[in-house]
């Protein structure tokens, strides 16, 4: 977010600068215009969505482009279902735009703040073995480029870009419209509950496959996994969603005001932890309820944390697993925040985490207050070792060297970046990290 006196800071603290010039473009004729002012100035230029990566990706030292206000619904075609979207537009006014068309997106993640744009440019995904990640989705986009002009690319034009378009990394150029691919409104029925852990692991395999999105979560220092399955259902079916006053236990009360207060405590008395988590493991997550989609995707986070995620063939997902929970408990670190897993299917997109392989994410976290580094470096050291990808958005420590390894068309993509941007006006130490100079 973009406070008062021009400094710039992301959701989760790991980021921030003081650009040299902030703008809040309306339209896309005003993005136009600020980039080719930057480049007539000899400046660098960044988008910003609602700053919801925990990289670098975003960091604007020269123009920031703030796009909260380029949002909203350009056009839709409801027999194909394809719905176009201004960039900034926040995932979360999404299913408003689409109520009155009877669509809804195939799949979100469980965080809802972040602007379309921004989902897609650093492969936000939900989970799921059968659906891809929010990039996936994309059917067509327009984006303004270094020259300032706009470059379209859709079924009509330019459709081999695609790929390299969907997720960019901000690196092409800004993204001022975005094409998805929705589907017919539908339901979700969820059960969240809490399982032992080894029950849920050596059923994992039958857990993934036989449900629409399968999750689960593990407090280190339990035996304890908590699961969330989700059905879809035809927007038609009864809904049965939480009450008012159950939500607002689960998710504030429990899921906000308790984990804060825990996480806290946790900070001040490491010896606290394991009797915290085995708490929130037993009064976390356990109910059922249906309702509309995005209102089961998307859960509230007000507690503030710093994320690493790493991409493993689906296949590798239960030793990386193991491996984690075996270096928590052989180095005796006490971590408040829950290991995640996910899942996605396979994708076509050159820089996609799910880029031709069937995918499981392994997400950690740590409080935003205490130092990540020892816990992130050792976990990433196990993630690397089963081929893994790391989440554009979340903390790594990768450069352009190790990533080209892990992505067939690495250079495929750096080479469109050369052609589409060759003096780097959407370059960051971030993109140059990763990307190369």
């Amino acid at each position: 977010m973009t406070r008062p006196g021009g400094t710039w800071q992301n959701w989760g603290r790991s980021a921030s600068v003081r650009p040299q010039r902030v703008e809040f473009p309306r339209t896309v004729e005003a993005v136009q215009r600020s980039v080719r002012a930057a480049g007539t100035r000899g400046m660098l230029v960044k988008a910003v969505g609602a700053g919801h990566s925990f990289t670098g990706i975003a960091v604007a030292p020269g123009v920031l482009l703030d796009l909260t206000d380029l949002t909203g619904l350009v056009r839709v075609d409801r027999e194909r279902g394809l719905v176009t979207l201004l960039a900034g537009t926040r995932l979360h006014q999404i299913p408003a735009l689409l109520a009155p068309y009877g669509l809804a997106m195939q799949n979100l993640g469980d965080i809802d703040r972040q602007s379309i744009s921004g989902a897609i440019s650093t492969g936000t995904h939900g989970t799921g073995a059968r659906f891809t990640g929010i990039a996936g989705q994309v059917r067509g986009a327009r984006v303004v480029a270094a020259s300032g002009d706009i470059l379209v690319v859709d079924e009509n034009e330019n459709i081999a870009l695609l790929p390299a378009i969907a997720l960019g990394l901000g690196a092409l150029g800004i993204l001022v419209e975005v094409t998805i691919q929705c589907v017919p409104a539908f339901v979700l029925h969820a059960v969240e509950r809490p399982e032992p852990l080894v029950a849920v692991l050596s059923a994992l395999d039958d857990r993934i496959a036989t449900a629409d999105h399968f999750e689960l979560y593990w407090f280190p220092h339990t035996d304890r996994a908590m699961t969330k399955t989700n059905t879809r259902l035809p927007e038609s079916a009864p809904r049965h969603p939480l009450s008012a006053v159950s939500k607002w236990v689960d998710d504030t009360v429990i899921g906000s005001g308790l984990h804060q207060v825990a996480c806290s405590v946790a900070r001040t008395i490491p010896a606290t932890i394991p009797s915290i988590n085995r708490i929130s493991a037993k009064v976390w997550g356990d109910r059922e309820f249906t309702d509309a989609s995005a209102r089961v995707f998307a859960t509230s986070r007000s507690v503030r944390f710093r994320e690493m995620e790493y991409a493993l063939p689906v296949e590798d997902v239960r030793r990386a697993f193991e491996a984690v929970r075996a270096l928590v408990e052989d180095r005796g670190w006490r971590i408040s925040f829950p290991v995640e897993v996910r899942f996605a299917a396979a994708d076509n997109l050159w820089l996609s985490t799910a880029y031709d392989r069937a995918t499981a994410y392994i997400a950690v976290h740590r409080y935003w207050r205490e130092d990540p580094t020892e816990y992130f470096d050792a976990v990433e050291e196990i993630m690397l070792s089963f081929g893994g990808r790391p989440h554009w958005g979340k903390m790594h420590s990768l450069d352009a060297s190790a990533l080209r390894e892990r992505y067939p068309r690495f250079d495929e993509f750096t080479a469109l970046r050369d052609r589409l941007d060759p003096d780097r006006t959407f370059q960051n130490v971030y993109l140059e990290r990763v990307l190369g100079e």
